[in-house]
């Protein structure tokens, strides 16, 4: 199999095939509809070969399709045909299970975004749980999110929003009781030191987890994912 994966975030749409390792990206943002990404793909990658496509997109995915549009993206990406515009079969992630997935190594692993807002992924011997977990209750009336996303890091500054960081990685450590949290996301380069049982990702793992999709190990872990149904018994 040739595989394209693509990630898709607020500012960038970025995408590799695992034989180059230069990925190739274009502008995103709030205007960006499916049928400007499918295009702005296919134009930049007209040389490259694929029969088979990952993309991991910003929002919760049911069905191999997003539940409702993207925050920062624009509009229709719920109803849109991704495998026909394609031409090939497509599987649909969330970006930050994506990028947990080609994070993952063994055990129980949760996975941590720490970017515009807070991603999370919960991965249990190859079975994807995706979690929406950056919008449960924290303190002072705000979310996990309002404390280690963007605004938080921007509101209280570096020391304080190290401080949550590792305060929020505590809470929902004892909560899920993983072997090892991952950090991702563009703002854990930050971190000075990892709290106990962490290691830093890395947004090129989003890539891995592209390519990993298709592999035997993860086949039954998206189906589970993508519409609810466990995989039918050989």
């Amino acid at each position: 199999m040739n595989i394209l994966a693509i990630d898709i975030g607020g500012t960038h749409v970025k995408f590799r095939v695992p034989n180059d390792p230069v990925k190739r990206e274009f502008d995103s943002g709030p205007t960006l509809t499916p049928r400007m990404m499918v295009d702005g793909v296919k134009r930049l990658c007209a040389d490259w070969k694929f029969d088979r496509i990952s993309i991991g997109i910003p929002a919760p995915i049911q069905h191999n399709r997003p539940l409702h549009d993207p925050a920062n993206l624009g509009k229709g990406w719920t109803d849109f045909d991704y495998d026909n515009d394609f031409g090939v079969p497509v599987k649909i992630l969330n970006d930050a299970a994506m990028q947990a997935v080609g994070s993952y190594n063994n055990g129980k692993m949760l996975f941590l975004g720490l970017g515009t807002g807070l991603g999370s992924c919960f991965i249990a011997g190859h079975q994807i749980l995706p979690m929406e977990l950056a919008h449960l209750p924290y303190k002072r009336g705000k979310s996990f999110e309002d404390y280690v996303g963007l605004r938080g890091l921007e509101r209280l500054g570096k020391r304080k929003w190290r401080k949550s960081v590792a305060d929020v990685i505590e809470i929902l450590s004892a909560a899920l009781i993983p072997d090892e949290v991952v950090l991702g996301g563009g703002n854990s380069s930050k971190l000075k030191e990892l709290p106990a049982g962490c290691r830093l990702g890395n947004n090129a793992n989003a890539f891995e987890g592209g390519f990993r999709l298709w592999e035997n190990a993860w086949e039954n872990a998206v189906t589970v994912y993508g519409d609810g149904t466990p995989p039918a018994k050989s």
